[in-house]
């Protein structure tokens, strides 16, 4: 427990080598790190620092060397890989720098399409996602009609669908305009507080950091 909240995410003593060019690079060197339900978190660092592999780990995209990621009661490292694909659809929230909506698709299905994949797509949640996103006169736009700020809020919408434990975001307003970027921030921020699942998400941008609730550093393979 954590302010009261459960503890969402817990990641003790992770690690991650790569071999490049013949050279062992280890990315992540025991990385510690919980977050609790309604919590907020930015994770900041320089460029190579391992803030999207830590991100891809936790999201069950690929596997740590050593050390344990858990989600709720859920424990990653124990998962196959169709077990981590089941996690990431019923229990984790993604969104990406690239918006990743599926272009043959209209507003409104790439909005439902995790809930409905995962069996709990709610119509009324929906709607309030489509009022609260302000999506209503583009549902039946296709991806390649709309402007970044628009695809990423249907990008928000989509991952926050399925009410996750725990939404990942990865620069998700690097493609953004500074004014559009804190507008979908500040969107994301009030439906994350709304569902009270866990928000961590990784930045370069210091100010964007300073408005979620705890900013943590990721530097030479460990959170300082």
């Amino acid at each position: 427990m954590a302010n009261g909240n459960p503890i969402v995410l817990s990641v003790r003593d992770l690690t991650k080598t790569y071999r490049s060019a013949g050279e062992q690079i280890e990315v992540l060197r025991g990385v510690n790190l919980s977050i609790a339900a309604g919590e907020r978190v930015a994770l900041t660092g320089e460029s190579g620092s391992g803030k999207s592999t830590l991100l891809h780990l936790i999201a069950g995209l690929d596997r740590p060397d050593g050390g344990e990621i858990r989600i709720a009661d859920a424990s990653l490292t124990d998962l196959s890989d169709s077990g981590r694909a089941a996690l990431r659809r019923d229990r984790l929230g993604l969104v990406f720098q690239q918006f990743n909506l599926i272009p043959s698709l209209t507003v409104e299905d790439n909005l439902a399409f995790q809930s409905r994949i995962a069996g709990c797509h709610d119509a009324a949640w929906h709607g309030e996602l489509v009022e609260r996103l302000g999506l209503g006169a583009l549902l039946r736009r296709y991806p390649e009609q709309l402007s970044g700020g628009q695809q990423q809020r249907v990008a928000i919408g989509r991952a926050l669908a399925i009410k996750p434990l725990l939404l990942l975001a990865d620069e998700p307003t690097g493609n953004l305009d500074e004014a559009t970027a804190d507008g979908v921030l500040a969107l994301a921020r009030d439906l994350v507080a709304r569902t009270g699942c866990g928000f961590l998400m990784v930045t370069h941008s210091v100010r964007l950091a300073a408005t979620l609730d705890r900013q943590i550093n990721l530097h030479a393979g460990l959170i300082a």
